[in-house]
């Protein structure tokens, strides 16, 4: 069995990597006056469609996270940081003893799983030092540190700043991963591409179309590869159509149009989809990929 981890030629087997793995949300980083605008706006976008954002958004293959793991000497704490409603931070709850996900969106944590080893943790859109200990954890405290589809909303020199202070040293992990576009069939691909090219985008979401290739990312190679990234791994899910439907109507975009009165599924658009949909197969779903992107570093001593 091979998962879809690419790094130039080579792939990795679930197996290998298995083998290898050793026994802020927007948060902390609002300190430029037109970033904090930009991340404030974000954050309403998402309490208002927080049980929308749970039911429709994917979650993250077994193997992402394994792969993360074996790149982590030790697996004592991760902090999930932008957990939303806890996608990422239940995962790493099987793999790591104690998980703090943050989230400076308490309507999004209402709808996180609750785990006994994970512990949510509201935070305010600006934290000090003491905070963050307080919070998160001491300095040197942290074995890896994780953000899902999330960092490109942040003040990176600030954010890294804290992610520096919290990790291990040396070795300490960081892996921040986006996913593109799900990928249906050419038909349903051509309509979501039309959908997609809409004006309701906040200009962070160039780096999710760039595949965070352009994100800054000042940390070293993790052991075994040669660079941070990005790596391509690859998720499938079964959907039905209104399944579809929910995870677009979790777009910020999508939003962000409502609120300005403009419907993006309209009637013509709905029927273009359901056109591209096909036959009632399957039980009325198919299997939808989403294209997954990482960044994964370490901190020096």
């Amino acid at each position: 069995m091979y998962l879809n981890y690419k790094n130039k030629s080579r792939t990795y087997s679930w197996e290998a990597i298995n083998k290898k793995q050793s026994n802020w949300w927007v948060t902390h980083h609002l300190s430029k006056p037109n970033q904090s605008k930009n991340k404030k706006t974000m954050a309403n976008l998402f309490i208002k469609q927080a049980k929308q954002y749970a039911q429709g958004r994917p979650s993250y293959p077994p193997h992402l996270f394994q792969f993360i793991a074996s790149k982590t000497p030790q697996h004592d704490l991760a902090w999930d940081v932008g957990t939303g409603s806890g996608q990422a931070a239940r995962s790493l709850a099987e793999i790591y003893n104690n998980v703090i996900a943050t989230d400076t969106s308490p309507k999004q944590l209402e709808f996180a799983t609750k785990l006994p080893n994970i512990r949510y943790q509201q935070t305010s859109p600006t934290m000090s030092s003491a905070e963050l200990e307080q919070k998160v954890g001491a300095e040197s405290s942290v074995d890896l540190v994780t953000i899902a589809q999330a960092m490109h909303w942040f003040d990176l020199p600030v954010f890294y700043k804290q992610v520096k202070w919290v990790l291990k040293k040396p070795h300490g992990i960081i892996a921040a991963w986006c996913y593109t576009t799900p990928e249906v069939n050419d038909s349903m691909d051509k309509v979501l591409e039309r959908f997609y090219k809409n004006p309701y985008w906040d200009s962070p979401r160039q780096m999710v179309d760039d595949k965070y290739k352009t994100i800054d990312f000042p940390f070293e190679a993790v052991d075994g590869e040669d660079s941070t990234g990005p790596f391509e791994f690859e998720n499938e899910r079964w959907m039905s159509l209104e399944d579809y439907f929910t995870y677009l109507r979790s777009w910020s975009a999508y939003q962000k149009a409502k609120e300005k009165g403009v419907e993006l599924l309209s009637e013509q658009i709905v029927k273009e989809f359901k056109r591209a949909w096909g036959e009632d197969e399957n039980g009325g779903q198919k299997l939808v990929k989403f294209p997954i992107y990482l960044r994964i570093g370490k901190v020096g001593a």
